[in-house]
């Protein structure tokens, strides 16, 4: 039974007040991602007392993470802890009341759409474009309204989607940028405040959903930079029924089918995993070098580039096709190449 006197604050406030708290109480969500923003997330949404929240996340703890990963700490490193284990004991402490589900899984083609089905909301707190296309595939063949969110540098981006009432995520963009062109968090580095920031207002949207306060939503691509202070609105009125998209037009789910997933390949006695993109792109090594260079050792000709970075070595080729070594562990090795490379 929830006892709505410690939401007594969220419940002044007139959009929310005790019918839309109950409402919230009743809640479904999952979190796809427990990082910067996936963190911030769950920590805002146990708090306001959201009924059942799913946090699905494929990695570990590492110490880099502490500075903007808000509720771990260096004993859950000791620990050897992954993200979404650690995040529901902490979470469990903070709000008893609330049912936290910690699935320590890749998200892909074969169970994103189990880990969504049951909820009313779904939040991004992924870090790579591949998982959203995949997520805004599944959630748009399922009506599931979804928080896009992204975070580099000082810079964010947040969205939020309704299938069948506003423009999906493909037609916002219509394919990843080259993955050269993509900075990561892991190259370009990330400060706390950005994340918070981006991850704050999308809590926000999501209470507004589910309080039972949709028409509230922001209608545009909301863009903030924290260092800067510069906001950009994009407008996308419109913007589903002028474009062609394949996903909320033509109902073609591309990266649910699987097809554009990257495969991998563990080598068999090199301690390495082979990744193969599907999409034919052409890297630039020069963007990739310059962007490289900055975490690690880089050398590269026209064939290939290959670069040693946190304990990891990878070769990659101009079709965007990358040998990890270090690990023979294909998840793992996704992981690298999201944080490195890009996709």
């Amino acid at each position: 039974m929830t006892d709505i006197s410690r939401y007594h604050r969220q419940c002044l406030f007139q959009k929310i007040g005790e019918e839309g708290q109950k409402k919230i109480a009743s809640s479904r969500i999952t979190i796809v991602g427990c990082g910067a923003l996936g963190t911030v997330l769950a920590s805002t949404l146990v708090r306001a007392g959201v009924g059942f929240v799913r946090i699905v996340d494929r990695d570990f703890i590492e110490l880099n993470n502490l500075q903007r990963q808000v509720i771990f700490s260096e004993e859950d490193i000791r620990d050897n802890l992954p993200k979404a284990v650690a995040a529901a004991k902490q979470l469990k402490k903070i709000n008893s009341e609330v049912q936290i589900e910690a699935v320590v899984s890749d998200v892909n083609f074969t169970n994103v759409e189990k880990l969504i089905r049951d909820v009313n909301l779904v939040l991004d707190g992924t870090d790579n474009f591949e998982t959203r296309f995949l997520l805004n595939d599944a959630c748009v063949k399922l009506g599931k309204p979804w928080i896009y969110s992204a975070v580099v540098g000082c810079h964010g981006l947040t969205l939020s989607i309704v299938p069948g009432k506003t423009p999906c995520l493909r037609c916002v963009f219509e394919s990843a940028p080259p993955p050269e062109l993509t900075p990561t968090c892991d190259t370009a580095g990330i400060i706390a405040p950005a994340s918070t920031v981006i991850a704050s207002l999308a809590a926000t949207e999501a209470l507004k959903f589910l309080s039972g306060n949709e028409g509230d939503l922001n209608p545009t691509l909301y863009s903030y930079d924290v260092w800067t202070r510069e906001t950009k609105s994009f407008h996308l009125e419109g913007l589903r029924d002028a474009t062609d998209c394949p996903t909320c037009r033509h109902q073609r789910f591309e990266y649910l089918s699987g097809n554009l997933a990257p495969k991998t390949t563990t080598l068999c006695g090199r301690n390495a995993v082979q990744i193969t993109r599907p999409d034919r792109i052409t890297l630039d090594f020069k963007e990739l070098e310059s962007r490289l260079k900055k975490v690690g050792e880089v050398k590269s000709n026209s064939f290939m580039l290959q670069a040693t970075t946190g304990g990891y070595e990878f070769t990659v080729f101009p079709d965007g096709r990358a040998i990890i070594k270090g690990t023979n562990d294909p998840a793992q090795a996704k992981v690298i190449y999201s944080k490195y490379i890009g996709v």
